[in-house]
C-alpha cells in the first residue's frame, strides 16, 4: 500500500485544491514527465504546446470543476490520475505526418502504458479493490476521445453502452466519470472550437442518460441478448433473444504465474482442458519456437470438443483483444457460450510463483507481456469475470 499511497498523496484535497507540480514532477511520474514535455502537438487544436502543458491545464480545470469536488474521495483520486495520464500514449505514438503532428491510437497505448506504470510502480495489483481502481484509471484514458467523437460513430448508442458495460467489471467507472475527464481535456488547451466540442460532449452525455447507461451499465434481459446487442447484432437494447447456446467454454486470460492451473483444478474440476503449454510438451516445442503447429493442434482438439457439445476450457494467457475475439468467434460459431476469467495476483506473489513452475518465464519476458496487456471487457463475451488469486 506503501507504493500506491505515493501516488494518491499527489491528488489534491479540500479546502485549497492546490496541486504541487514540483511534487509531481519529483514523484515515480518523472520519467514520463520529461518525456510528455519533449512531445509536440498539433497547434490547431492545442495551441499551448506539449504534452505536460497540456496535462498541467487539464488538472487544473478538472480540479476547479464543483462537479470533481463533489465527488467521493475515491473517484476523485481516479479521476486525476486519469488526467496525468491520459495522454502518455502521445510519447510513442506522435509523428510528423504532411507537415502535422499526429498521435493515432494513443488512447489504447495510453491506457496499457497507464495499467503497467500503476502496476509495476504503484502496485495497484492483486486485489480487487486495486484492480478496479487502476481499470477505471485506464477505461478513463482508453475511452476519452469518444464522446468529443461520439456523432461520428455507426451507432452512437450502442457505443455508448458497449462502452458503459464495462461499469460491471470495475465499478466506479461510467460514462458520467468519463465526460467529467473529457470536458476538462477540452478546456485545458488551446484552440478555436472549444465551445462545438464542449456542446458535444453535453450532447454524449444527454445521449448516455436517455439509453439508460450515463452513471452506469444498461441492464440486459439476460447474458445471451447483452452480448448479442454489444458485439453489433440488429437488435433494440432491451429485446429478450431465445438462447439456443448448449453449454459453455471457459476462456481463460491472465499473465503467467497468476493461479490459472489451480483455479481450472478448483472449479471446473472434470472439464477437460486445451492448454497451450501441455501441447508444446507433448509435441516437444519450445516457447520460443514458432507456435504455429501448437495452435493448429489446440484449435482442432477444440473443435472436436465444440462438434461434441462438450464443455471444456481453453487455457493460456490470451491477454489481447485480438487473440480473445478470434477464439470467441470460433466457439460462438458453434454456438457455445463463453466465459472469459482472468486472474492476477500481486507482483512479488506472481514472481514467486512463477520461479515454483517446472519451466519458469523470465521475468523480462512476463514484464514484456505486461506491457500489451489488455483486460477482456465486458462485451466480449457471454460472461466476463475479473479475479486476483
Amino acid at each position: 500500500m506503501e507504493k500506491c499511497s505515493r501516488l494518491l498523496c499527489l491528488v489534491p484535497k479540500a479546502p485549497e485544491w492546490n496541486i504541487d507540480w514540483g511534487l509531481v514532477e519529483e514523484s515515480r511520474l518523472s520519467p514520463m514527465v520529461v518525456k510528455m514535455k519533449e512531445t509536440r502537438q498539433n497547434p490547431a487544436w492545442h495551441g499551448e504546446g506539449d504534452v505536460w502543458t497540456h496535462t498541467k491545464m487539464v488538472c487544473g480545470e478538472l480540479v476547479s470543476s464543483e462537479e470533481y469536488r463533489r465527488l467521493g474521495r475515491r473517484r476523485q483520486e481516479e479521476l486525476f490520475v486519469a488526467a496525468l495520464l491520459h495522454d502518455i500514449g502521445k510519447i510513442p505514438c506522435t509523428r510528423l505526418e504532411e507537415g502535422e503532428w499526429v498521435s493515432p491510437s494513443h488512447t489504447v497505448v495510453g491506457s496499457r502504458m497507464a495499467r503497467e506504470f500503476l502496476w509495476l510502480e504503484c502496485g495497484f495489483c492483486g486485489r480487487k479493490d486495486l484492480q478496479e481502481f487502476r481499470e477505471t484509471v485506464c477505461s478513463l484514458i482508453r475511452y476519452h476521445s469518444v464522446p468529443p467523437h461520439i456523432f461520428s460513430q455507426a451507432s452512437p448508442e450502442r457505443r455508448l453502452i458497449q462502452v458503459a458495460s464495462n461499469g460491471e467489471l470495475a465499478a466506479d467507472f461510467s460514462v458520467e466519470l468519463l465526460c467529467l475527464l473529457v470536458r476538462a481535456d477540452m478546456r485545458g488547451r488551446i484552440y478555436g472550437s472549444m465551445d462545438c466540442s464542449l456542446e458535444t460532449v453535453e450532447l454524449c452525455r444527454i445521449q448516455a442518460e436517455e439509453a439508460g447507461c450515463l452513471r452506469g451499465p444498461l441492464r440486459f434481459p439476460n447474458a445471451f441478448s447483452k452480448y448479442a446487442y454489444l458485439e453489433g447484432r440488429g437488435i433494440l437494447p432491451g429485446q429478450e433473444l431465445y438462447d439456443d447456446t448448449w453449454g459453455e467454454v471457459v476462456l481463460m486470460a491472465g499473465l503467467p504465474g497468476t493461479g490459472k492451473d489451480t483455479w481450472i483444478q478448483e472449479q471446473c474440476s472434470g472439464l477437460p482442458v486445451v492448454s497451450l503449454d501441455g501441447l508444446r510438451k507433448q509435441m516437444k516445442v519450445s516457447p520460443t519456437e514458432e507456435q504455429g503447429a501448437v495452435v493448429n493442434a489446440a484449435r482442432q482438439l477444440a473443435k472436436t470438443y465444440l462438434r461434441d457439445k462438450r464443455p471444456f476450457v481453453w487455457n493460456a494467457t490470451n491477454l489481447t483483444p485480438l487473440i480473445r475475439g478470434k477464439l470467441v468467434k470460433l466457439f460462438t460459431d458453434y454456438h457455445a457460450s463463453v466465459r472469459v476469467v482472468y486472474l492476477e495476483t500481486g507482483w512479488e506473489e506472481q514472481m514467486r510463483r512463477n520461479q515454483g513452475r517446472p519451466s519458469a518465464v523470465p521475468e523480462q519476458v512476463i514484464r514484456r507481456m505486461l506491457g500489451y496487456l489488455a483486460l477482456p471487457e465486458c462485451f466480449e463475451a457471454h460472461r466476463v469475470e475479473w479475479l486476483c488469486m
